[in-house]
């Protein structure tokens, strides 16, 4: 389930068409490669806790367009009755971002849709999202649509609000808080429906390379999420590397 609007920073390669001495800019690709202790969408593992290995694409059009994909390793653990759920995500993205008029706010519009191949379980994991971002500097507030969640759990809506701010030249922190709402029951273990989500990061790049180190955690126990500790807080360290 894919995070990178939260922790990636893509550093553009841009392809440019001449006209004599001038330029324009035609699109801009890039990559991005990662390395976490815990892969923590929305608070709860991807990975069983353990680590995971990321990396996606992606391409920006004039004026403001995007496409892209994204992919993870996971681990949702298997059952020999019903099957596995896979071993990997695979996320693709398109929309539209760009600011508001010559303004400080800025949207962010588009459409993800979710994969998990080798996934034999039934129902699938698979599912699409629609977001909404408008932001303002470092502020954003972020709300999520889908018309079926993972594993078939019906509407999904999740509201965010996210504040970053850069200090001592390489350092970050970004605050996040989210509150996931299930229109039918979720998929825990119990009848919960709605949960909140939260993380602190503090982020450092160094020769191009960013760590960064998260406290990450929900407010669902241990009876919520399968009797296991894939929804506690939790420390979470990455490196990443823009292409």
């Amino acid at each position: 389930m894919l995070n990178k609007k939260l922790v990636t920073a893509a550093v553009s390669t841009a392809l440019l068409t001449g006209m004599g001495a001038a330029s324009v800019q035609a699109f801009d690709i890039s990559a991005n490669v990662a390395l976490v202790s815990d892969y923590r969408f929305r608070g709860i593992s991807q990975t069983d806790t353990n680590a995971a290995i990321q990396g996606g694409f992606d391409a920006s059009f004039e004026p403001g367009i995007y496409v892209g994909t994204w992919a993870s390793s996971v681990d949702f653990g298997s059952d020999n009755d019903t099957g596995s759920w896979g071993t990997m995500e695979i996320d693709y993205y398109a929309g539209w971002a760009g600011p508001i008029g010559d303004t400080d706010f800025a949207v962010d519009v588009g459409y993800a849709y979710y994969q998990y191949p080798g996934d034999t379980v039934d129902p699938k994991g698979d599912y699409q999202e629609f977001h909404i971002t408008p932001s303002w500097k470092d502020l954003s507030i972020g709300i999520v649509y889908s018309d079926d969640f993972y594993a078939k759990t019906g509407k999904y809506w999740y509201y965010s609000g996210d504040y970053s701010l850069s200090f001592l030249e390489d350092f970050s922190l970004g605050l996040h808080v989210g509150y996931n709402d299930f229109d039918d029951v979720g998929f825990f273990a119990t009848d919960e429906d709605s949960y909140t989500d939260y993380s602190v990061t503090l982020g450092y790049t160094f020769k191009g390379v960013d760590f960064s180190v998260a406290w990450v955690g929900t407010d669902l126990d241990d009876d919520d999420c399968w009797n296991s500790n894939y929804c506690d807080d939790t420390a979470v360290f990455s490196i990443s590397k823009s292409l």
